[in-house]
């Protein structure tokens, strides 16, 4: 399988992934204008998508590099309220075309800041106690963005009353390209040989500093990666809701966000995308059964960590190009036959 799987030439994988993105996109927003798919569930795919960014992001910390933090909402709450305080002062003068990725880049880039300033400290830590000192950092933003008016002496995040007025930007298409994109960063990068050395910190990391792997340097860098994708997850919940609250990024969002990774696998990017479709559709399925829902909600999960406790895929990550390596290697092979015997035809003649 593996050798068939490298005999697809490299841009031919990549080709097969975007054709079948643009092909998932174009069905969708089809069904979308033609008001197959209502509004609601429109709404649903947005949250699902900005959560498998979250989830992908905290996968990259958590998974890979094999650390584990606990602050990655108020990561997700920087990046929202960059990017809103942002787009809500450039909205009379910016086309949405300029302001929608600017604001995505202003929101990542708040939030890689954050991640470098938090994980520099942080991360000469290891196992409960980063665990305990990302949630103290992930507190103290929220805490911050409740109060730092006062302390301003002008309104700047409203605090408890809520920053609102944000334009509502965030729409079905540009949040999965978002998720494309993230996969797509996350996923060459883990193959390159600074995935391998994130990886190799995982695996032992006292092993991978005496091999002359830069420890610190790679786990500053996934730190810091994750949190930049958290805040772009974040500048699209900002735009997807209009209006934030300090309290929707509490301590309970960084463990909810913890659990769709764990759920997938340690390491499994597919694992994290199936996670985060499924616990956060879940809910909105069993709305039906408003009185039962969360508590089937929580043995659902109970199941699948008695059953499964190395999560839904474990550490396996698909891939659709080494599912396609078979096909190609027999339509290869008899492609090389049939020139093959042309050719013997042709010297015979």
């Amino acid at each position: 399988m593996t050798k068939a799987y490298k005999s697809i030439p490299m841009p031919l994988r990549y080709g097969i992934n975007i054709l079948v993105f643009i092909v998932f996109l174009l069905i969708i927003s089809t069904l979308i204008s033609t008001k197959t798919i209502s509004n609601y569930y429109v709404k649903v795919l947005m949250l699902i998508g900005i959560n498998i960014i979250l989830a992908v992001s905290l996968n990259l910390a958590t998974g890979y590099l094999g650390q584990l933090p606990l602050g990655h909402a108020g990561f997700m709450a920087v990046g929202a309220y960059a990017s809103a305080i942002f787009m809500k002062a450039t909205a009379a003068t910016l086309p949405l075309f300029v302001s929608l990725p600017l604001g995505l880049i202003i929101g990542g880039a708040a939030a890689g800041l954050f991640g470098f300033i938090i994980g520099i400290p942080a991360l000469r830590l290891r196992g409960d106690y980063l665990a305990i000192i990302t949630l103290g950092f992930g507190e103290i933003i929220r805490v911050v963005l409740l109060n730092i008016d006062s302390v301003l002496g002008f309104s700047l995040t409203y605090g408890a009353a809520s920053l609102k007025g944000i334009p509502k930007t965030t729409t079905f298409l540009d949040t999965f390209i978002c998720v494309f994109i993230v996969c797509y960063i996350i996923h060459t990068t883990m193959k390159s040989r600074h995935g391998r050395a994130v990886l190799s910190i995982r695996e032992n990391e006292i092993a991978a500093e005496s091999c002359g792997i830069k420890t610190t340097y790679y786990k500053t860098m996934a730190f810091v990666m994750s949190a930049f994708f958290a805040g772009v997850a974040g500048s699209l919940y900002a735009g997807y809701l209009g209006i934030l609250n300090p309290s929707n990024f509490g301590f309970m969002k960084s463990i909810e966000i913890l659990v769709m990774v764990v759920l997938g696998g340690m390491g499994s990017m597919i694992g994290s995308v199936i996670s985060a479709t499924v616990l956060t559709a879940l809910p909105e399925l069993l709305r039906a059964f408003d009185e039962y829902r969360m508590v089937l909600y929580s043995l659902l999960l109970i199941i699948v960590m008695i059953f499964k406790p190395s999560g839904l895929m474990g550490t396996y990550d698909f891939s659709l190009s080494r599912l396609l390596g078979k096909p190609w290697e027999r339509i290869s092979s008899k492609f090389a036959a049939g020139t093959g015997k042309e050719g013997d035809a042709d010297g015979k003649a």
